[in-house]
């Protein structure tokens, strides 16, 4: 009896969504635009956007001028914001807002544009141009509308944002560090990305631990370099181990730098220890030249 029961209301369901499309089509091929705009608003306000939005896009460049025509193409980039569609709904705020500037409407169609953009941007994990994008268009909202009602939300957006970019520089510094111990190249891109993000982020919670890698990363640096190149390298640890100390001097990575650092010092003596014997030698080299007497020659007796 139930499953005879859901088959009948399965069916009359069914039949109501057959009659409403087709309702919907015969409004769309001989209905007029007076009563297609009358339906599309009874749409929206049901929230049938997919509906409103077919009607709406069909009116806009029908209906010239006046009201209608404006509150169709605000209607129908709201539609599409509904919708999950934040390419079109940023697109067509922004053209609301470029062609009806002067309108009641304007200033929310601006912000709209910026905060489709934001719905639309990238997770921290992919690339963050549009991200930068939405930043710019939220900070130009509220330079244009310095007393919005949406200022708040404006601000709340970008500092959402900002934390998705340093999420993304922060993964950025962690991923070069972790392939660091197959390429050189990788070390040096890990300090640099590092230094990047202190200057980007100087307030960020990641700095404490990402300091500590720069010194762990220049420490592997040095130690796999080349003789000529480690003393500079091996100073540039020490050098950072003293900014990480001097800025963290609880910090739980304390112990593990110090290591590296006593290190550091420990191969700086024994380079400079290496380089004075090497000049010392060079220098009896040189002496030894000097003072050797020179070649006697004689001519070859005459007979």
């Amino acid at each position: 009896m139930l499953k005879k029961n859901k088959s009948v209301f399965f069916l009359l369901a069914l039949l109501v969504t057959l009659s409403s499309c087709g309702k919907f089509a015969r409004l769309q091929k001989r209905g007029t635009d007076e009563q297609k705009y009358e339906a599309a608003l009874k749409y929206y306000k049901e929230g049938d956007y997919y509906h409103a939005g077919l009607l709406f896009e069909e009116l806009g460049p029908l209906l010239k001028g006046g009201t209608e025509s404006e509150l169709a193409e605000f209607y129908n980039a709201y539609c599409q914001f509904h919708q999950g569609d934040y390419t079109s709904s940023q697109y067509l705020f922004k053209k609301f807002y470029d062609t009806y500037a002067r309108s009641d409407h304007a200033e929310e169609a601006f912000y709209m544009h910026a905060f489709s953009l934001f719905k639309g941007s990238s997770p921290y994990n992919l690339d963050q141009t549009s991200t930068m994008t939405a930043i710019t268009s939220l900070q130009d909202f509220i330079n244009f509308y310095p007393e919005s009602e949406f200022r708040d939300d404006c601000t709340k957006y970008i500092l959402e944002l900002r934390t998705r970019l340093e999420l993304k520089a922060y993964e950025k510094a962690k991923l070069y560090y972790k392939i660091s111990d197959f390429q050189l190249q990788s070390l040096k891109s890990s300090v640099i990305s590092i230094d990047n993000f202190s200057k980007d982020f100087p307030d960020s919670k990641f700095n404490e631990e990402l300091a500590y890698l720069k010194v762990d990363a220049q420490h592997k640096l040095a130690s796999s370099s080349f003789a000529e190149k480690q003393k500079e390298r091996y100073e540039d640890v020490v050098k950072f181990y003293h900014s990480f100390v001097d800025r963290y001097p609880e910090s739980k990575y304390g112990r593990d730098a110090e290591k590296m650092f006593t290190d550091s010092q420990q191969k700086l003596v024994t380079l400079e220890k290496f380089e004075q014997e090497r000049r010392e030698y060079l220098k009896r080299i040189a002496e030894q030249k000097e003072n050797k007497p020179a070649k006697v020659t004689t001519s070859p007796r005459s007979n």
